[in-house]
């Protein structure tokens, strides 16, 4: 058998989400990120689905992008942290530049190719981490003045809009509304302004500029939890399930210590399952004596130590279970379901690291 967990990913979902998301922003144009693989979901299929529904790609490295091109994905693909010159031009993408020396850099390859490269600036408005901070509207008209240089765009990015305090938000959107307003002033017609990621498209409508940046909302789940916007992640469908098989079943009286450690000992005879999924499979040691999964429609708790290939759980309540049933790990079984966020709350993580890390490890199938 393969190593891990299979991961089912559920296109038709996709295409929901996407249409929340245009719902939400007035059928804006949207970026559609998917970088890091699509937060595990598989970045070429992902891609496939989304090509006619969306007007640009988002990636993080050319790495990324390459792989989106050489499967045939053609549309614009925006490269957020790395502008390799090369890369850039042989493969048509989209550079973000957050500084001077790299815009001098593509300049003068554009020159050598007798091309012309579109990239989008970045602005720090609050981030730290990447852009411009300093004289930020002399440096861009600066960078519009270059050869070969076309600015077809200019970006800043959220620090905190998933918060229910927005008053940093709203700082950012008027430090980027002023940036906006002087390169306006100054004669630079940019096509596109945009800042809004996931929470900021649900949240924040001041937010919203000329196109939409979703990443996490694609994939059916809203980073934010206010009262106020329950209805409407209500309406996402996470398009990961991720599940497996029941390898081994074991029936252990009381006081038997299951796992590394001795963490859990059996407070009764007890019918103890084990599924082919650990920590090297992107299931956390953190989820040890601290997660459920679903048998039988039934959640039913990870006990002892998370292994590196191996976990455990109590079946003892669940009737009829056999070797080779499914566990489900992330989805929906009978009235159930566990989806990336409940698991995060339990690891004190994020979403984005409960489905980078199951779906990169996960062999994936795919549902249309």
């Amino acid at each position: 058998m393969n190593r891990g967990a299979i991961a089912e990913i559920d296109l038709n979902s996709i295409s929901n989400n996407l249409r929340v998301i245009k719902d939400l922003s007035n059928n804006r144009p949207v970026i559609a990120v998917v970088k890091a693989d699509a937060y595990g979901h598989g970045a070429v299929d992902i891609s496939r689905k989304l090509v006619n529904e969306v007007d640009y790609l988002a990636v993080a490295f050319t790495g990324e992008a390459r792989e989106l091109r050489d499967s045939g994905i053609n549309i614009p693909i925006i490269v957020l942290f790395d502008p390799d010159a090369a890369d850039i031009f042989k493969y048509n993408l989209i550079p973000v530049i957050g500084d001077k020396k790299t815009a001098i850099t593509l300049s003068k390859e554009a020159e050598k190719n007798n091309r012309n490269v579109s990239v989008h600036v970045k602005v720090d408005t609050g981030m730290g981490r990447l852009g411009f901070t300093e004289n930020t509207t002399k440096e861009i008209l600066e960078i519009a003045n270059l050869r070969g240089i076309s600015i077809d765009g200019v970006m800043s990015h959220f620090s905190e809009a998933d918060l229910l305090d927005t008053s940093f938000a709203m700082m950012q959107i008027n430090r980027f509304n002023a940036i906006k307003a002087e390169l306006l002033n100054n004669g630079l017609n940019v096509r596109l302004f945009h800042i809004a990621n996931s929470a900021a498209v649900a949240t924040l409508p001041e937010s919203r500029f000329d196109a939409v940046r979703p990443g996490l909302m694609l994939y059916g789940y809203s980073p934010i939890q206010k009262t106020e916007v329950r209805s409407q992640k209500s309406e996402l469908i996470p398009a990961m399930t991720v599940k497996a098989k029941i390898l081994a079943l074991r029936r252990l009286p009381t006081d038997t210590p299951i796992s590394y450690g001795r963490t859990f000992i059996t407070k009764r005879d007890s019918l103890i399952g084990v599924i082919p999924i650990g920590y090297a499979d992107g299931f956390s040691r953190r989820f040890s004596n601290n997660a459920e999964v679903l048998v039988s429609g039934k959640k039913v708790p990870v006990v002892g130590r998370v292994c590196m290939d191996l976990t455990m759980i109590d079946l003892t309540d669940v009737e009829h279970v056999e070797e080779g049933d499914e566990a489900i790990i992330i989805g929906r079984q009978g009235n159930e379901s566990i989806d990336a966020a409940e698991l995060a709350l339990r690891a004190d993580t994020i979403p984005y690291e409960i489905l980078t890390s199951l779906g990169n490890m996960a062999k994936r199938v795919y549902n249309s």
